[in-house]
């Protein structure tokens, strides 16, 4: 994931109130919220980010015409909210950034000493990745541009790509696979001319990953909290950015949950910013924030 949440070091802005232009959400509402954010999603949402959940959250009381958050905490809350605005909340206290080629060391620990080790021991059997946290596409494809660029180079490769995200709104973004092209930096014109369509007319500024890459890769919605099993283990998970906005207990089921998923011997990647130390999980470290399940 690549994912910046409500609960990270997000500075909660001071709330500019006028009681006739933005209703106020009241202690009763935002414990309700925080709680259900938390079980659901694994999110903590600290008092401090009351006003920043208060702004997130403006958006859908315009959208359903709602003129305080008491009605829209019973709504959200009802049958019918449970059916269709579940999804809704979350995409919205759920913002997502990332980029291609982020944190580019893990992509050439991949390409150099991961394939080659796993092409050797599995020979033609196709590798499945997961990129858990997919946010709006970044990963998935960076990763699909690597392994694409490996299998050029060693014929009869072949890999899949299952790439999650528990918002529905960046995984159709993702799935379009159209970016600003600005997105793409200098370092990156290589890879641009390789793998990317240039947009023409209302799409002028505009790029869009290849057919033969998106067909590489399919998107899925997950939940973490969820008690999640695939069918076919996975080789490689990159999961990066996504356990720091969770509790260190969250952190370690997850981590569990990854490892339960990963096949003995696969890779697991993490953000630089994150930690598995002290954790009572399967996994030894190769590299820094990269770990071989044993």
């Amino acid at each position: 994931m690549n994912r910046e949440n409500l609960s990270t070091g997000l500075r909660a802005a001071p709330c500019a109130r006028t009681l006739a232009v933005r209703p106020l959400l009241h202690d009763r509402e935002f414990k309700r919220f925080s709680e259900f954010i938390y079980s659901s999603c694994g999110i903590k949402m600290p008092l401090a980010k009351r006003c920043l959940l208060e702004s997130r959250l403006q958006k859908r009381l315009r959208a359903l015409n709602m003129t305080d958050f008491s009605q829209y905490c019973d709504y959200v809350f009802s049958p019918q909210g449970q059916e269709g605005e579940i999804c809704n909340l979350i995409d919205v206290v759920s913002t997502n950034t990332t980029e291609f080629f982020r944190e580019p060391g893990h992509f050439e620990i991949l390409s150099r000493q991961v394939l080659p080790a796993w092409r050797k021991k599995h020979g033609g059997r196709r590798l499945n990745v997961w990129s858990a946290g997919c946010s709006s596409g970044e990963e998935p494809y960076t990763l699909a541009m690597v392994l694409s660029d490996f299998a050029k180079a060693n014929p009869g490769f072949c890999f899949h790509i299952l790439a999650t995200d528990i918002s529905t709104q960046v995984l159709a973004k993702a799935a379009r696979a159209i970016y600003p092209e600005e997105r793409l930096s200098p370092d990156l014109q290589a890879i641009k001319k390789k793998y990317f369509l240039r947009g023409k007319g209302r799409l002028s500024g505009m790029v869009r990953v290849i057919p033969e890459l998106r067909e590489r890769v399919s998107f899925e919605r997950l939940n973490f909290m969820d008690n999640f099993h695939f069918k076919t283990p996975q080789d490689i998970i990159f999961c990066r950015n996504v356990t720091i906005y969770f509790d260190r207990k969250t952190q370690e089921a997850l981590i569990g949950k990854f490892c339960s998923n990963l096949i003995p011997g696969g890779y697991l990647f993490i953000g630089h910013s994150e930690s598995i130390t002290g954790m009572e999980v399967p996994l030894m470290q190769r590299a820094p924030t990269v770990y071989q399940r044993v």
